[in-house]
């Protein structure tokens, strides 16, 4: 890699650090060419990326960066999950660890706020934005259906009064 190429990693680097909602770092030791493409497919399907980087230069990128707390993560074979919605780097990677040994999440950054270990795995327990979005949705819902059905129930005991009456009459 010549100087040029380096520092448009460094830069590229630099806007993942800045752009991000989240980014998990850990050690991929012993992982097959298969294993990491199917944590990337697997990312790449929840919305995130995951990049491999050397250190030194990930440590550059990290220079004044909102995630300048993981730059102590970053030694041995370190690989980098990210993704601008704040739970879903750390859901996929929480997921891939528990079915493959050779994954270890050392921890992460979500903007300035440090995440070790437990930060990760509690980030990854929270709801994700769709499905923040869709109890929202739901919450708003609920009032106008009941109020539909409310608006609706009258017509309805009317209607069946109105029957039961027309049955004692005949």
């Amino acid at each position: 890699m010549d100087r040029a190429q380096k520092e448009k990693l460094v830069e590229e680097l630099g806007q993942i650090f800045e752009s991000s909602g989240v980014v998990v770092v850990a050690h991929y030791a012993g992982m097959t060419v298969a294993e990491m493409q199917d944590l990337r497919s697997q990312m790449r399907e929840a919305g995130g990326s995951v990049r491999v980087a050397k250190n030194r230069l990930a440590k550059i990128a990290l220079e004044g960066k909102p995630a300048a707390s993981i730059a102590d993560l970053l030694s041995g074979m370190t690989v980098l999950a990210y993704s601008e919605d704040p739970v879903a780097a750390a859901k996929v990677m929480d997921a891939y660890a528990k079915t493959n040994d050779k994954l270890e999440i050392l921890g992460g950054a979500m903007g300035e706020t440090a995440l070790d270990l437990a930060g990760v795995k509690a980030v990854a327990a929270m709801p994700s934005r769709e499905e923040l979005i869709a109890s929202i949705v739901g919450c708003i819902g609920a009032p106008a259906s009941n109020i539909a059905g409310a608006i609706g129930a009258p017509a309805s005991n009317i209607a069946s009064i109105l029957s039961t009456i027309e049955e004692k009459a005949a």
